[in-house]
This record gives structure tokens, C-alpha cells and sequence, in this order.
């Protein structure tokens, strides 16, 4: 089929929207990464687009990886990210199976109760408190245990979990299997898409997460990778990481190294996504397909 000259300026316009696009979210990462392994020197005169390094230098990274923040910051991080999300995807995926099936008493119920945690929530202070009580101020868990179910998450893995053939499930009764064997022997192999979507969504969360650690950690010893970095760039705190300079060299360095610490916190999420990046649409369209 011949394609019409205004078929071909509509793709046109379209292609040099999204490469604007492209542009407009590539530019910061672009920036940040020049800039960390820029002369120290020359950035902190230069003004305009940076499009290439301003000479080239790696010791802002060597000041980053010499901070025993920061070393500490990923081990606090990496034993959130591991035991948060196992954490998630087990109660996550028991919840959506209990709601995913059609004969259990008061479904709708508690369906509707569990959305209804979407618009309404007991607050900051509230929940602070149950934390306090239970003891958790000043530990890790603080940051998993009461956050263990995201709602929106919920709902797409119990809608995943419905799109598989009940014919499957009643097969399995038949041969003796509980509800645990359908649930992880069948269900969930089966559902490898949409787990891989949450284990990205939950993966990120827990990466990113900042805000409930400043909240409920104050030893800065178990502080997060993210609450170090949030430190570093509004604190303007690169004391520790410049120490041996001058007043003038430290403030220098300074700028290379929150660039440095910007790209040494992201890069690891951002290594995560390629490999779930083919069950992403996939997973995220079951979730849509039914309610």
C-alpha cells in the first residue's frame, strides 16, 4: 500500500517528537557522567551544554569508593534490596492468589478493602508510632516489614494470576497438590512475566527509597545509599570525600565528586532493567487486560 505524503509527514513529526524526547531524558544521565569524570577545575568555570568530558579525570570516583559512607550506604542498601524484595514477592504473590480465586468466602470484600488502602491511609504519624512500638526505630526492617504489599502491585499480580486456566489448578487437586504446590509450582512459573515486572517495581522502590529511613534511622551507620547521597548533594557534605585539599581544591572537587556519587548510586538499578526489560510490557499488559 503506497503511503501518503501526509502519512509520511505525520511519522515524520512523530519521529522528531520522540527523538526530542530521547534528548530531553538523556541529557541529565548524559551530563552527570561527563561531569563526574571531568577536570575538577575546569567544570566548576564552564557554563552551557556538556557534551563531552572537560579534560578527563577519575578522582572524584576514588574519593566516592574511599568514603566508608558510601560502602556502608550499599551494604545497608543491598540487605534492603535483597530481603525487601524477597519479602514483597512472597507476601505479594500469597495475597494475590487468596484474592485471585473465585471460590474463597467475601472476595469482593476484601478486594474492595484492599483498594480502599489506596485513597485512604492512617498517616506519617500514625505509622510512626506502630513502628516505635513494635521496636523497629533504628533497624533496617523498619524500611521493609511495614511495607511489605504495595496495593497497585497487588492488583496486577492478582489479575495475572486469574488469566491462568482454572482446568490447570483443578488437575493438580485431583493428583493431591495443596494450595502451596499450585500456588508455586504452577501458578507462579507461569506467571514469570509479571514477576519479573515486580521485581522490578519492588527492586526500584527499595533502591530509591529515602524518605521512611530519614524517618525511622537515625544511627548513621545503618543509613541507606540514597539517604548518603541525599546528605552529600543538599547538605552540600563532601568534607569526608575532598579531606588533604585546600579550601579552594575541596570545593573543586567537591562538584566532581556529587556527580560521581549521583552515578555510582544509579548505574546498579540501571544495570537491572535490561535483563527484565522482555517481560516488561508483557507483564504490565496482563495486568491491564482484566479488573
Amino acid at each position: 500500500m503506497k503511503t501518503s505524503y501526509s502519512d509520511k509527514v505525520f511519522v515524520g513529526i512523530i519521529h522528531a517528537v520522540l527523538l526530542a524526547l530521547v534528548i530531553i531524558t538523556l541529557y541529565p544521565m548524559i551530563y552527570v557522567t561527563f561531569a563526574s569524570i571531568s577536570d575538577a577545575a575546569q567544570l566548576i568555570t564552564y557554563k552551557g551544554f556538556l557534551y563531552k568530558p572537560l579534560g578527563f579525570s577519575v578522582e572524584a570516583y576514588k574519593s566516592v569508593f574511599h568514603n566508608p559512607a558510601i560502602l556502608k550506604g550499599y551494604r545497608n542498601t543491598l540487605f534492603i534490596l535483597v530481603f525487601g524484595v524477597a519479602t514483597n514477592l512472597i507476601v505479594t504473590a500469597l495475597g494475590a492468589y487468596v484474592l485471585s480465586r473465585r471460590n474463597v468466602m467475601w472476595n469482593k470484600v476484601f478486594i474492595f478493602m484492599v483498594v480502599l488502602t489506596m485513597f485512604f491511609s492512617g498517616g506519617l504519624v500514625p505509622l510512626y508510632l506502630v513502628v516505635k512500638q513494635v521496636g523497629l526505630i533504628d533497624s533496617l526492617w523498619a524500611t521493609i516489614l511495614p511495607f511489605t504489599v504495595n496495593t497497585f502491585n497487588l492488583i496486577i499480580m492478582r489479575t495475572a494470576f486469574m488469566t491462568v486456566p482454572e482446568s490447570l489448578e483443578e488437575s493438580a487437586k485431583i493428583d493431591g497438590a495443596n494450595h502451596f504446590t499450585i500456588l508455586f509450582r504452577i501458578i507462579i512459573p507461569l506467571s514469570m512475566p509479571v514477576i519479573a515486572v515486580m521485581i522490578l517495581y519492588y527492586a526500584v522502590e527499595k533502591w530509591n527509597g529515602w524518605f521512611y529511613a530519614s524517618i525511622f534511622i537515625k544511627d548513621r551507620e545503618l543509613y541507606p545509599l540514597q539517604l548518603t547521597l541525599r546528605e552529600i548533594l543538599i547538605a552540600n557534605n563532601t568534607d569526608a570525600m575532598s579531606s588533604g585539599a585546600n579550601a579552594a581544591d575541596q570545593f573543586q572537587i567537591g562538584e566532581t565528586i556529587k556527580y560521581a556519587t549521583i552515578m555510582v548510586a544509579s548505574v546498579p538499578i540501571l544495570v537491572l532493567y535490561p535483563f527484565v526489560q522482555k517481560y516488561f510490557v508483557k507483564g504490565v499488559m496482563i495486568g491491564a487486560v482484566k479488573g
